[in-house]
């Protein structure tokens, strides 16, 4: 998934569950953020002060750069959550490991984590903590039969469009982008024989919401997409967990999405077919300000880096990327600032799901 659904459509979800401006601008910002959050390391202040963060993205993401892909303890926790075949902890899923690591949608595994981030809503960095984890719980529903390590399993051959026709387009948006000449390769065998790490095989088709299409995966089986209808069902998904939150129980009974919003969100998801997903956010940023939706207007907007961001707000900096040897002015408004209480939920995040998590299921990862 991209901006639009990460930050514009988290936002309207979180509205639709019953928070108010403030609260769902944390939550969708936090969303985002974990696609922009590219830095990592310690941080040092002018008064001796650290702070030491991780990063949950690589930007500019390039499909060749193989060795910078490889970062498992990104891809894994923050954007290919296993799925241990869809079983709960204590079952196996047929075949090897690496069945246990492909993401599945709404899987357990990703139950049981919105369950222990409802029962964490004490926490300071809580909401925070809620936003990444529906950029997680989201995914599962985008990434789902793909996994976050380099494996065969990510294979991809024989792409088909809509109407289950061979799509010509993106055999020739491979070619161009790899460089690469079709020709000389086996029929229909796309990149994922050089990168078969998470959906690379597949570029940025699980990530865009208006797409119906197919394909035959690296297990020989074919699989059919429908991602209008796959975020459809994920937002509905989020809004019962944000409910849920919101009471402070995993087990409450809560309603599903209001008939109208879902038509709305479900209309969006269908016709808003922009390429790039900046321009998608622009379309349901724009329907947020004129009020479509139940719960009224809402101006919002998303600044990850630079002035206004929430970067700039806590260390004072414009840069893109650190270079390490800066030294911070130190303001005592850090400890509260929106930054460090992201960053604080962000480790909090990877801890509990490669530490304490997926070894309930019998996966140990980086």
């Amino acid at each position: 998934m991209q901006i639009d659904f990460h930050h514009g459509v988290t936002y309207a979800v979180a509205r639709l569950a019953g928070f108010e401006h403030e609260q769902a601008n944390i939550i969708a910002n936090s969303a985002q953020y974990v696609d922009d959050a590219t830095n990592s390391g310690l941080i040092k202040f002018d008064n001796g002060a650290l702070f030491n963060r991780i990063g949950s993205a690589h930007k500019r993401l390039d499909y060749r750069n193989f060795r910078q892909l490889a970062n498992y303890q990104v891809w894994i926790p923050f954007h290919f959550l296993p799925g241990n075949g869809g079983l709960p902890a204590g079952q196996e899923p047929e075949g090897k490991f690496i069945n246990k690591l492909v993401c599945r949608p709404n899987s357990y595994v990703a139950q049981e984590m919105m369950t222990e981030c409802i029962e964490r809503r004490h926490l300071p960095y809580s909401l925070y903590r809620l936003g990444i984890a529906m950029h997680v719980y989201a995914d599962t529903w985008a990434h789902q039969g793909f996994a976050g390590v380099s494996h065969e399993v990510n294979h991809a051959k024989h792409l088909v469009d809509e109407q289950g026709n061979l799509d010509q387009y993106l055999n020739a948006q491979i070619e161009r982008y790899f460089h690469k000449n079709l020709i000389e390769r086996l029929a229909n065998i796309f990149i994922s024989e050089a990168l078969p790490l998470g959906h690379g095989a597949v570029l940025g088709h699980p990530d865009k919401p208006f797409l119906k299409w197919g394909y035959t995966n690296g297990l020989n089986q074919k699989i059919i997409r429908n991602n209008p209808q796959d975020y459809l069902e994920a937002a509905e998904h989020m809004c019962l967990w944000m409910q849920r939150y919101r009471v402070g129980d995993p087990k409450a009974k809560v309603s599903a999405l209001p008939p109208d919003d879902k038509a709305l969100i479900a209309q969006m998801l269908n016709n808003i077919t922009d390429a790039k997903g900046e321009m998608r956010h622009q379309r349901w940023l724009e329907i947020l300000s004129k009020g479509k939706f139940s719960f009224g207007q809402a101006d919002i907007s998303y600044i990850p880096k630079g002035k206004g961001s929430w970067k700039y707000q806590a260390l004072g900096t414009q840069k893109e990327k650190d270079s390490r040897q800066e030294v911070f002015k130190y303001h005592p408004s850090f400890l509260s600032s929106h930054w460090k209480l992201f960053h604080d939920a962000l480790e909090a995040h990877r801890f509990h799901v490669v530490h304490e998590l997926l070894p309930r299921y019998g996966i140990c990862v980086a």
